[in-house]
Parts: structure tokens; sequence; C-alpha cells
């Protein structure tokens, strides 16, 4: 029963019958099978990183009240290349759900942008700028030229490392991380690598190639900045007891 089970689960989202039947009944571990399971992790991985990457920080805000920390410019842009992907849809008329999923993200990252500006005292400056954010979508999606949609689509994985690397600079100059998510940081971080994964699979341009490697160890740095604080916190605070 337990195995039927099993069976049901990774068929359903993992592998074809004829890969579950070679790889836990024939012991045979197909190249061509664990390519393929390879890939359906990997693109899982990156739909959860679509939906979850920046709960975890929005919630961290929330739940210590404090934006410490967090480079509003870095946040900006990644609102920025966040848009991008929705915009071009919206403009091109593709179905809703083939991009609902972005509408979390924006939702998530708007609302930081929001907290970020609140928890510093400017409550009115944020609420105008979702105001303006969702006005802009609304005009963009509806009215912009399709060169400028494309301009904006092909230009969103640039200001998604410019956020990292501004996020990383931020974290050097004040010698700490503040409220950064960890959890957010290293689904950021996964993410990066598993879209870099299919950029190499997919053979596409070297450019792209290189700009999701870049985005990879910009994501990186990140990573290590964070596990780095949280060492050196839990080291002071051994020695302090």
């Amino acid at each position: 029963m337990a195995s039927s089970s099993l069976k049901d689960l990774l068929v359903t989202y993992l592998m074809p019958e004829k890969c579950y039947e070679r790889i836990f009944v024939n012991f045979d571990m197909n190249v061509s099978c664990l390519k393929f399971i390879m890939n359906r992790i990997v693109g899982i991985w990156i739909i959860l990183d679509t939906f979850l990457a920046q709960l975890p920080q929005l919630l961290k805000i929330l739940w210590r009240r404090n934006a410490e920390g967090l480079s509003l410019t870095s946040v900006l842009l990644q609102l920025y290349a966040f848009s991008c992907p929705v915009v071009y849809a919206m403009a091109n008329n593709y179905p809703l759900f083939a991009w609902a999923e972005r509408l979390v993200t924006l939702a998530q990252t708007a609302a930081i942008v929001f907290l970020i500006l609140h928890y510093r005292g400017d409550t009115l400056s944020g609420m105008v700028l979702l105001l303006l954010y969702g006005a802009a979508m609304f005009l963009l999606g509806s009215f912009a030229a399709a060169a400028v949609v494309s301009m904006m689509q092909a230009s969103s994985l640039a200001a998604l490392i410019t956020s990292k690397v501004l996020q990383a600079r931020t974290n050097q100059c004040h010698g700490h991380t503040g409220q950064l998510s960890s959890l957010s940081v290293l689904l950021s971080w996964a993410g990066s690598l598993g879209v870099l994964l299919v950029s190499l699979q997919e053979a596409g341009s070297l450019f792209t190639t290189l700009s999701q490697a870049l985005s990879a160890s910009v994501s990186c740095v990140l990573l290590a900045q964070v596990l780095c604080c949280r060492s050196s916190a839990a080291t002071t605070k051994t020695k302090s007891e």
C-alpha cells in the first residue's frame, strides 16, 4: 500500500512510469530518466521560489516590526524585475493562469517596500508609492508600446542582479544583515541555481547564461553573508553566556 502510494506520487509529479520501472524495479540508473527527474525537480523548485522566496522576508519584517538592514533601492529594483514579466504577459494578452503566480510575488514585494517605508516613519510615502505603482502597471500593461515592453523584459535580469549587489553592499557597509531573511536568501539562491541549470541545458545565448551565472554568484555572496553573520552572532552569544 505504501509502495503504491509512493509510486503514484513519483509518477504524478516527478517521472513517467517507464522511468519508475527502470529505476525502482530494474535498478537501472538510466541517464535520460535521471536527467528528466532532475529537470522536473528544478522546475518545481523554481516555481516554489517564485511563490515563496519573498514570503519569509515579509513575515520576518512583520514579526520583528523592523526593516533595519534592508536596502530600499534593492527592493525597488526587485519589484521592477518581478513586474517586467507581468507587464509583458499583460501586453501580449497571455491567459491569466500562465502568469498568475507572478502576481503573488509582486504583492509580497510591494508589501515589503511599503513596510520598509512604514517602519522608517514614512507611511504616507509608502501608500502613495503603491498607488503610483498600481497605476503604472495598469498603464504599461494596457498601453505601452511593444518596444517598451520588450526593453523592460530584457532588462529584468539586470535589475535583479543589481538589486542583489546593492543588498550585499548594504550588508558589507553595515557589518550585519539586519532583518534580511535567511530563508528568503536561501530560496533565492536555490532558485538562481535552478534557472542557471535550465539555461545551461537549453544551450541558449552565451550572454543569458553568463547573466544567470552572475545572478547565482551574487546570491551565493548574500547567502555567505547571512551565514557568517548568524555564525558570528551565535559565537558572541556563547561567549557572553
